[in-house]
């Protein structure tokens, strides 16, 4: 494992991701697909190795996001609704884990891409 690539990978991911926020063409499905493209290209080694690398990265960013999220709707559901609300919220924030995970993919495919490009 090159952690050094995956934390690359994440990094990219999230600093696009934030730019998607303000500049809404780039969006954050791209910066998914660029940091996992990332990280394989600097892990190298074939498809495999890079196809596993960016999807690292890309669950990696994606289960922060969505935890942040999870806690966010955790917080806001206790304060609007009380303990129902706060189930509510748990229920948003594993939603958005799945979510998460289901978005790393594409990350990974173009993980594969960078690696076999590299």
């Amino acid at each position: 494992m090159d952690y050094k690539a995956i934390v690359t990978g994440f990094l990219v991911a999230v600093l696009l991701g934030l730019i998607g926020f303000m500049l809404p063409g780039i969006g954050h499905a791209t910066a998914g697909l660029i940091g996992g493209f990332v990280a394989g290209y600097m892990a190298g080694g074939g498809l495999f190795r890079g196809g596993v690398h960016g999807l690292l990265a890309g669950a990696l960013s994606g289960i922060i996001f969505a935890l942040i999220v999870g806690v966010a709707a955790v917080i806001g559901g206790t304060l609007i609704g009380g303990p129902v609300g706060a189930l509510g919220g748990l229920g948003a924030g594993l939603a958005a884990i799945v979510l998460a995970l289901m978005a790393a993919i594409p990350s990974g495919l173009a993980g594969a891409l960078g690696g076999y490009l590299e």
